[in-house]
């Protein structure tokens, strides 16, 4: 490390407020701003990242800086994407000295992916801006030039998505897209407390780590989303009848996907909630291969 991820430190409320107040800021709720200002908690968001020097980071809605800053400390080279204006002018000011930091001021939905490929980024460490949190992890998780790991703040319920298992009331696309790609998990669940302003409820920590091994080749990934998405749409009917009123690229007739399922040692009365993150490989793997045989 070429420091401690300790410069400033802007983790005291009052100081919070005192420079909030000083820049004519107020968080907004429209933009999902709650502010990180427990120094234990990003102890643990940063030594969870896992930063090494020369790390190319992208960090979505860095606020005032407080994670910036311990990214900036631990010696990565961060790209920060900031919506307010206000946020924007003061993260200028405060490291317009500091050439390992690239500010865009602009929307993280429309070029974080961009930002992923233009600039080789392998992170994103990120207390994400609650309101367009999920939409913007979906976006970077299902792009081609997806990170070697994201590591962000969350809402819990957020975070129960994420690490959903099958059975479970909270599984459903967003975890089974990521875990297509990543080794998800919850570091730390967080106290409303730990943020500025307070939010009515708890959010966490998670990691998540791209697979070492691929579950599914590239040419398949479009069959997956589509299965997929289809297939949660109507989380509480049977696969076959899923199958059956599928988009044309999907549909099988229901005596065909009988079989499909039965080889594919998925039961017949299965719904979407029940199949694991494999067993939809198998079976996006296997609509992929009927067709590509000539007819």
């Amino acid at each position: 490390m070429e420091g401690d991820g300790k410069g400033r430190r802007l983790t005291r409320l009052s100081e919070v407020r005192s420079l909030a107040d000083a820049h004519g800021i107020h968080p907004s709720r429209a933009l999902g701003q709650n502010f990180l200002i427990d120094g234990n908690v990003l102890d643990i968001l940063i030594t969870a990242a896992d930063i090494h020097p020369g790390d190319r980071v992208l960090e979505v809605g860095p606020g005032m800086g407080v994670v910036t800053e311990d990214l900036l400390g631990c010696g990565a080279l961060v790209t920060a994407i900031e919506k307010d204006h206000r946020l924007a002018a003061l993260l200028r000011e405060t490291f317009a000295t500091e050439p390992r930091l690239r500010l865009i001021e602009g929307d993280a939905l429309d070029q974080s992916v961009a930002l992923l490929r233009e600039h080789g980024l392998t992170k994103l460490v990120s207390n994400l801006p609650y309101n367009p949190g999920s939409r913007i992890l979906l976006d970077v998780i299902c792009t081609d030039c997806a990170p070697l790991s994201i590591t962000v703040t969350v809402q819990l319920e957020v975070a129960e998505r994420l690490t959903a298992r099958p059975g479970c009331k909270a599984y459903g696309l967003l975890g089974v897209w990521s875990q297509l790609h990543y080794e998800v998990k919850t570091v730390k669940v967080i106290s409303p407390s730990c943020f500025w302003p307070r939010p009515t409820i708890r959010s966490a920590i998670v990691t998540l780590h791209r697979r070492p091994e691929p579950l599914l080749a590239p040419p398949v990934f479009a069959g997956f989303y589509g299965l997929t998405r289809h297939c949660f749409q109507h989380r509480r009917k049977q696969l076959v009848a899923l199958l059956a009123k599928a988009p044309e690229a999907l549909r099988i007739p229901a005596d065909d996907s009988m079989g499909l399922l039965q080889r594919l040692g998925i039961d017949a009365e299965a719904r979407p909630e029940n199949l694991t993150v494999e067993a939809w490989c198998m079976f996006a793997q296997r609509l992929h291969d009927l067709q590509e045989v000539p007819a």
